[in-house]
């Protein structure tokens, strides 16, 4: 079982607000899954369904973005989970709009909700994080994030968000870089570049060869030109 645990605020004057990306990536979810229907419990609205074979718990935490980790370290307490187990997925201020980076750990950033999910469940499960982009000073932080979506922001923000619902398979299987490749394209960037793969070659070797002059041709058109120009040396 995993848990996709999206981080916002309740009530309906934060439905919009760019720091309740989290709440909207968990509500596509759970539309496009055919998940069951909301109910509280945890501290939180919960739903529950199957993807990719695996039973799966989407949880938006009640408690306000502080305290989101009292909600979500009870669900993992009560089922037994681990960190590993855990998907955050919430807002981003250090990157750019549509921008969506995953990796497992690290800091908080001085995102509030991660620092309480650090603290209620530790520090090892995977964030999913999505970009809203830097007002410029902090002194703007806070009404930026608690600012609602403008409707330009509705060019990527649909998108990502439906990319996320459409391929959260890849977020239960854990295949990552396709899933961030996906976010990507949907957004209109370009895929991430596939790491080359070592040849086992020495590069150094491997330019000596490259600069290593072909033959000459011997026979045909080419060859009689070649002697025309140069006559029989050497032979």
């Amino acid at each position: 079982m995993q848990i996709f645990a999206g981080l916002g605020n309740p009530g309906s004057q934060y439905a919009g607000n760019r720091h309740n990306i989290g709440f909207m990536a968990v509500d596509a979810i759970q539309r496009r899954h055919s998940f069951s229907p909301w109910s509280k419990k945890f501290k939180a609205l919960v739903s529950e369904g199957e993807i990719a074979g695996e039973r799966v718990l989407l949880i938006k935490p009640q408690t306000y973005m502080n305290l989101s980790g009292e909600a979500v370290g009870e669900a993992m307490r009560f089922y037994k989970l681990e960190p590993k187990d855990i998907v955050a997925i919430y807002d981003e201020l250090d990157l750019i709009q549509g921008k969506a980076r995953i990796k497992t750990g690290g800091g908080h950033g001085g995102h509030n909700g991660i620092k309480s999910l650090d603290a209620h469940c530790g520090r090892e499960y995977r964030r999913l994080r999505l970009g809203i982009g830097h007002p410029g000073s902090k002194e703007q932080v806070h009404n930026h994030v608690l600012g609602d979506f403008a409707k330009a922001d509705r060019v990527w923000l649909e998108p990502l968000i439906e990319a996320i619902a459409d391929n959260a398979d890849m977020l239960v299987k854990g295949e990552d870089s396709q899933l961030l490749n996906k976010l990507t394209l949907a957004t209109g960037g370009k895929p991430e570049p596939e790491p080359v793969k070592p040849t086992g070659k020495s590069h150094i070797r491997q330019a000596r060869n490259n600069a290593q002059p072909k033959a000459l041709p011997t026979t045909g058109p080419m060859a009689d030109m070649l002697k025309k120009l140069f006559g029989n040396k050497g032979e």
